[in-house]
């Protein structure tokens, strides 16, 4: 590209974005998201691990015994904190670490407690699913299908 034919306008300008078009919000990388999940899976669930499999079910053979018993000992804890931590502040210790937070979509503010229920509930079925799992990296916004189901974003701060 030569400076006289830009000058000139023979060579058209780039598009310029629209930014009706544009998002209102900086999303969250995939990348970020991962390590924030890594983050909570130490500070949030090993606890509760730890506490459920030696000190409730005295050890790896009492929770392998009853281990129907032994995760709903883990998980129902585990809802409650997370779906509690992104109802009041929107932020995981992981997220917090990571300057993220999670929002309604529709308000940019904190999930309700319906939302953060609907997103914990959703995260955990699509987990386990091929399709969740490299869903975000299909879209531009790197939402996945739980957050699109739910609402709700991660954004960063």
């Amino acid at each position: 590209m030569r400076w006289r034919d830009v000058k000139q306008k023979r060579i058209p300008q780039k598009e310029q974005k629209d930014p009706s078009i544009q998002s209102k919000h900086n999303y969250a990388s995939i990348v970020d998201r991962f390590k924030a999940f890594i983050t909570d899976s130490f500070l949030v669930s090993m606890p509760i691990f730890y506490i459920v499999i030696y000190l409730i079910m005295d050890g790896r053979e009492g929770f392998r015994e009853n281990m129907l018993l032994g995760w709903a000992f883990i998980l129902i804890p585990l809802a409650i904190i997370i779906i509690l931590f992104y109802f009041i502040s929107g932020q995981t210790p992981g997220l917090k670490a990571y300057d993220m937070k999670v929002i309604d979509n529709q308000t940019g503010e904190k999930p309700t407690l319906i939302l953060s229920i609907l997103r914990f509930l959703y995260f955990n079925v699509i987990l386990f699913t091929f399709i969740g799992l490299f869903f975000p990296f299909l879209r531009k916004d790197k939402r996945g299908i739980h957050d699109l189901l739910s609402g709700t974003s991660v954004v960063y701060i």
